[in-house]
């Protein structure tokens, strides 16, 4: 065996003997379920990353006002109800006795508090509650939401907002929500004090976090679990062998080459279903220079020409073949087909590296450039494959593409940095909150605006097409569904016609499940347990 085959089987028996060790020193019981992802759980605050994964996690913890039931239709949860007095005036009545898992009461005073801290610097929730919402506190239990204009959608942009308790983080030096970039852990980044169906009882950040069952929660449930035991494992090969040696019940997600490994197996099978998550690629137009370039003095990026041919290079059928092994549906939008219903009017063209050559060489780049790009390599399934294979599609244009493939959360702590975000060209997914294409008009493609820090929270590249803002803004309180969708369309076509972004696929769910455990998996993809029933 060569030498660095047989390094690498050392490496890859030292992870597993790990791996299975960090298990085994919890008790089995059919009671505990063990789950594991391949990214990580670092912060406990509710409001520092708007990542899918990371917001299931919080969810088993911490409530909103709403939720979303099985069927991602919205629900109530802190909010027992609700009505609309006024076209721009919610009220929501609060459920009473509802308490923290510290004892402290639920009451109004902390839905006022958490709508502030959501909209803090610091927090990645901004657009989650518009700018414009003001929360007036009518009793202990009642809250009205006033707003400037009409927002049909208002309650729907609210998944994944969650409730913190304003005496506690006043209490904990907490009032300010933690950053993705922040190099010091805050006091809510290391604890929780919700009101959900499950305590954290230890968490070590980026390893282990044990969930406790909350006896005090509130509503009725619908599992049978008196622990939860999550672990992250990076490695595809040690996460699938500690599901079919029964060392973990549940795994997320399980590698495209390995499902037929895991049904045959007789422990486990894998859900598999779409998900309405797009993956797409990003490019810097913004600043006058990129950052991590070879290319002084200018940003190619900001040449049409060369975003066309970016998107002319990548070839998203071969990925969908050769890195997705099938499972992914190739995207014209950057929304998933599911959530916009003229979506069918959009077919997106064939790769081209021929015609994107050209369009390099007019662009005054005959020979490419030189980038780094950004990728997360354990947030979406076959991530840094994908990426890879990117860089290969753009190496037949002459573009040299350095990628920095990491940990979510260095990838998010790098390009979600304060004070401009710090990439070139990166890799990202979004599902968006409110299931609408409002969200992913505003949030990915809106024009970064001091006046309106909301808009383009999540537009890592300063993408803007000012005419497609103001589409936005008619989308958002237009009524009659049939022209709201010809606004999207619209939008949707200025940001083609721009080749502002490059949509590559909605990625398949696969998840690995014990055959003891019976799960309710949805299109969100948020693993979320307090469903999870598991036998003897």
């Amino acid at each position: 065996m060569p030498v660095r085959q047989a390094l690498f089987a050392a490496a890859s028996v030292s992870i597993v003997a790990f791996a299975m060790t960090a298990f085994s020193m919890t008790p089995a019981s059919s009671q505990t379920l063990r789950y594991a992802n391949q990214g990580e759980l670092k912060s406990l605050d509710p409001y520092t990353v708007k990542e899918t994964t990371t917001i299931a996690h919080h969810a088993h913890v911490y409530e909103g006002l709403v939720t979303r039931d099985k069927d991602l239709k919205i629900a109530p949860a802190l909010a027992e109800s609700w009505e609309t007095p006024e076209p721009t005036r919610w009220r929501f009545h609060l459920r009473k006795n509802v308490k923290f898992h510290n004892g402290d009461p639920f009451t109004a005073d902390d839905v006022i508090f958490s709508a502030d801290r959501v909209r803090a610097k610091g927090s990645n929730f901004l657009t989650n509650v518009p700018a414009d919402a003001k929360f007036v506190k009518i009793d202990d239990y009642t809250v009205d939401v006033k707003l400037d204009s009409p927002n049909p959608i208002l309650i729907s942009q609210w998944d994944g907002w969650f409730i913190m308790d304003k005496k506690w983080c006043e209490d904990n030096n907490a009032v300010a929500p933690t950053p993705a970039s922040a190099t010091t852990p805050s006091y809510a980044s290391l604890h929780e004090n919700g009101t959900g169906p499950f305590t954290i009882e230890s968490h070590q950040p980026g390893v282990k976090t044990v969930f406790k069952v909350y006896p005090g929660w509130w509503n009725k449930p619908e599992h049978n679990l008196k622990e939860i035991v999550f672990t992250s494992i990076g490695s595809a090969a040690t996460r699938v062998a500690a599901l079919l040696s029964g060392e973990v019940d549940v795994i997320e997600p399980v590698p495209t080459q390995d499902i037929q490994r895991v049904n045959s197996g007789g422990n486990a099978t894998v859900m598999a279903g779409p998900e309405i998550r797009t993956i797409f690629l990003g490019m810097d137009q913004s600043r006058d220079e990129l950052l991590y370039s070879n290319i002084k003095g200018k940003n190619p990026f900001k040449d049409i020409r060369v975003r066309e041919a970016f998107y002319k290079a990548i070839d998203v059928d071969l990925i969908k073949n050769r890195v997705m092994r099938g499972l992914s549906t190739p995207s014209a939008l950057m929304i998933a087909p599911q959530l916009f219903a003229l979506s069918k009017d959009f077919t997106r063209p064939k790769a081209d590296p021929d015609a994107a050559k050209k369009l390099m060489a007019d662009a005054g780049y005959p020979d490419g450039f030189e980038v780094t790009m950004d990728c997360p390599n354990d947030r979406y399934v076959n991530d840094a494959d994908i990426c890879q294979a990117v860089v290969g599609m753009l190496a037949r244009i002459g573009v040299k593409v350095n990628l920095l493939a990491q940990p979510k959360a260095q990838y998010f702590g790098k390009v979600l940095k304060p004070g401009g975000y710090q990439t070139s060209f990166y890799l990202l997914g979004w599902t968006p909150a409110s299931m609408d294409s409002h969200n992913v008009l505003y949030d990915i493609l809106g024009c970064h605006d001091p006046k309106e820090p909301t808009r383009g929270e999540a537009n890592l590249g300063g993408y803007c097409n000012k005419d497609m803002d103001a589409l936005t803004d008619k989308v958002l309180v237009e009524l009659d569904n049939a022209k709201r969708d010809q606004m999207i369309k619209q939008a949707f076509e200025l940001v083609i016609k721009d080749y502002g972004y490059i949509p590559v696929h909605q990625q398949a769910l696969a998840w690995g499940v014990s055959k003891k455990v019976k799960l309710t998996q949805r299109a969100d993809n948020q693993v979320l347990l307090y469903w999870a029933t598991k036998q003897e």
